[in-house]
């Protein structure tokens, strides 16, 4: 387990059992603590200078949001990414996303098309500079960028309510090196459709985006799959 991204930020001002649980989900949603990996109370409290009381909490809490699995005479572990996880959250992410380019395109104003060129360009620089970490980055501001240009508080609530668990599948998905000129393509087609207004072209572009998502984050998980079984 690497230790540097285990700290806490007292600066939330929350509780100390949600500052701890809040450090433990980020550390697995950007993948610091791995699938599988073990979580040990007595090292994770040393580790973030607390007693084990708030971290057997954050580890329960963890254990409902299906991110963390007890097992029997073995103890806490990361949950391991499945097939079944990503399709529920992709199947929902995609009929939201939809929704969003389809309203946007109506509603997306200049300086809107404006932000998302300019971010479709840092995210060209971040592949070229082979920094995983700032092109998730921005492929999360891209897409809520759109969500934002729909003006609609209760659609955007619904997919600030997933963003969680789809930050999990999108950090798989960009780790794949190859995929970043199609992701580039991919955001590229979005831009023109909305830049033409085009609905119909603006959902298909979202479509074959979350599905080449899918695709290759499946394929990720049956060679896990098979190496565990080895």
């Amino acid at each position: 387990m690497s230790e540097d991204f285990l700290k806490l930020n007292m600066e939330d001002y929350l509780p100390l059992r949600d500052v701890v649980f809040r450090t433990l989900r980020q550390a697995i949603l950007k993948g610091d603590l791995k699938p599988g990996e073990r979580l040990l109370e007595v090292h994770l409290a040393e580790r973030l200078g607390v007693s084990r009381t708030p971290i057997r909490e954050a580890i329960r809490k963890l254990e409902l949001e299906g991110l963390v699995l007890m097992i029997p005479r073995r103890g806490a572990e990361v949950a391991r990414i499945s097939q079944k996880s990503l399709q529920d959250v992709l199947e929902v992410r995609r009929a939201l996303e939809e929704l969003a380019v389809e309203i946007a395109c109506v509603r997306i104003r200049e300086d809107g098309l404006k932000a998302l060129r300019q971010i479709h360009t840092h995210f060209i620089a971040g592949t070229e500079q082979g920094n995983v970490s700032r092109i998730t980055e921005l492929d999360v501001e891209f897409h809520n960028r759109i969500y934002e240009a729909t003006d609609n508080q209760k659609l955007v609530q619904l997919i600030n309510n997933l963003q969680e668990q789809m930050y999990r599948y999108r950090l798989e998905y960009i780790k794949d090196r190859e995929q970043w000129p199609v992701i580039v393509q991919e955001h590229r087609a979005i831009i023109d459709a909305l830049t033409a207004r085009d609905a119909e072209a603006a959902k298909e572009a979202i479509r074959v985006h979350i599905s080449n998502q899918e695709m290759t984050v499946r394929e990720r998980i049956l060679k896990e799959e098979k190496l565990q079984d080895r």
